[in-house]
C-alpha cells in the first residue's frame, strides 16, 4: 500500500489517488545540455504531454519541472563497490509497473555511525520521521512537493535507481543543499571584458572547487545544516571550500567576513530549486539543491579575495564558462542557465529550434 506520509495524515489533504506526478527522462546533462519537461497534472489516461523551451527568464516552479537522472543510475556506486541493480531507460518511471524489479540495498558505513547528520535506520526504536514536512529542525519537504512513502520509506520522485537505502546521504527523502554560483567577467591586463572569438558575446568565469572525493570540478556548495537558513549555507559553504575560512586566525577570519558580506549582500537570483541528478541518489534518498548566483560586475570584491581551498576541497580557481564544462551533478546545467542569464557565451554551435 501507497501512501503521502505525515503531512497527508495530518492535515487532511484531500488525495486523488490516480493522479501521479511524473519525472520524465531527458538526457544526461554531462553530454549534452539538460531538458525540461513542463507536463499538466496526468492521469493513467490522460493525452500526451505539452513540450517547451524554458530559460532562467521562463522556469516553471520545481512543482512542475520533470526530471530525468542518469548519473544516479551509475555503477560502482560513490565510494564503493557496490553495483546497482541495472534499470533500464523504459523501466526508470514508477508508473511503469515491474514486478520483477530487486534493487541492492546499501547504507555507507558512514551512514550507520551515528553521525549527527545522519538519519538512524527506519525501523530503530524510537525514531518516527515525519515526511513531506518540517520535522523539528530537519526539513523533509522536497521542492517537487508530496512524494510518495512505501512501507516506510520514501520514493525518489525522479524513478528508479537501482539501489534502496541511503548510499551515501543522511536523511531518508530528500537531502537539502545550497550551491553558490559566484560569477565574474574575464579581463585582459588593461581591465577589459573579454569576448568570445566566434560568438562575440563575454566571457563569463565563474570560481570551482574540484571535489576530493570523486576528483570531478564542482559549484563550492553543501548541505544545509539543521534549522539553517538557505543564505547561510550559501555563504558558509563558500568561505569553507573556496577561501579555507576554517584554518584562517580569527583575524583573518573576520575580514574574509566582511568581504563575504558585501558579496553576498549584493543583487543575486535564483538558478534553480529541485532535484539533482546526482551520483549518490538513491530510492529512498536524493538530493534537492538551491542554486543561487552571486555577481561580481567591476571584479573589486573577488580579485583581491584569496582563494584557498578548504573542507571538502582539493582545488579551487576561477573556470571560464563554456559548454565544454564538464562537472559534477547537475552542475554544468546550473552554470547554463548563468550564462544564458548574464547574457554571456556559452557555446559557439546555433542552438537548435524549439517548438511549442
Amino acid at each position: 500500500m501507497l501512501l503521502l506520509a505525515g503531512a497527508l495524515r495530518a492535515a487532511a489533504v484531500p488525495v486523488f489517488p490516480r493522479t501521479l506526478a511524473v519525472f520524465s527522462f531527458a538526457v544526461a546533462l554531462s553530454v549534452q545540455p539538460a531538458r525540461f519537461v513542463l507536463q499538466r497534472p496526468q492521469t493513467l489516461s490522460s493525452s500526451a504531454p505539452r513540450w517547451s523551451c524554458l530559460g532562467p527568464g521562463n522556469m516553471p516552479s520545481s512543482s512542475s519541472v520533470k526530471f530525468q537522472h542518469s548519473k544516479a543510475l551509475t555503477s560502482p556506486y560513490p565510494g564503493s563497490q557496490v553495483e546497482r541493480s541495472p534499470v533500464p531507460e523504459d523501466k526508470v518511471g514508477w508508473m511503469v509497473e515491474w514486478k520483477d524489479y530487486k534493487p541492492v540495498e546499501y547504507t555507507a558505513r558512514s551512514v550507520l555511525a551515528g553521525a549527527k547528520w545522519a538519519d538512524p535506520q527506519i525501523n530503530d526504536e524510537g525514531f518516527t520521521p515525519q515526511f513531506n514536512q518540517r520535522d523539528g529542525e530537519v526539513e523533509r519537504k522536497s521542492l517537487h512537493g508530496l512524494y510518495v512513502v512505501e512501507n516506510g520509506r520514501p520514493r525518489n520522485p525522479a524513478g528508479r535507481t537501482g539501489l534502496t537505502g541511503r548510499g551515501l546521504l543522511g536523511r531518508w527523502g530528500p537531502n537539502h543543499a545550497a550551491d553558490p554560483v559566484v560569477t565574474r567577467w574575464k579581463r585582459d591586463g588593461s581591465g577589459n571584458k573579454v569576448a568570445h572569438a566566434v560568438t562575440g558575446r563575454n566571457i563569463l568565469q565563474f570560481i570551482a572547487i574540484k571535489r576530493k572525493d570523486c576528483g570531478e570540478w564542482a559549484i563550492p556548495g553543501g548541505m544545509v545544516d539543521p534549522g539553517e537558513k538557505i543564505s547561510a549555507t550559501l555563504k558558509r559553504e563558500f568561505g569553507e571550500e573556496a577561501l579555507n575560512c576554517l584554518q584562517k586566525s580569527p583575524e583573518e577570519r573576520a575580514e574574509l567576513e566582511k568581504r563575504l558580506n558585501k558579496l553576498f549582500s549584493q543583487e543575486h537570483f535564483v538558478v534553480y530549486r529541485g532535484y539533482v541528478d546526482d551520483p549518490r541518489n538513491t530510492d529512498n534518498a536524493w538530493m534537492e539543491t538551491e542554486a543561487v548566483n552571486y555577481h561580481d560586475e567591476t571584479g573589486e570584491t573577488m580579485d583581491n579575495l584569496p582563494l584557498e581551498a578548504g573542507d571538502d576541497a582539493g582545488m579551487v580557481k576561477w573556470v571560464d564558462i563554456s559548454e565544454e564544462l564538464r562537472l559534477y551533478a547537475s552542475h554544468s546545467y546550473f552554470i547554463k542557465l548563468v550564462s544564458e542569464k548574464r547574457g554571456a557565451h556559452w557555446s559557439q554551435h546555433p542552438a537548435p529550434d524549439c517548438h511549442q
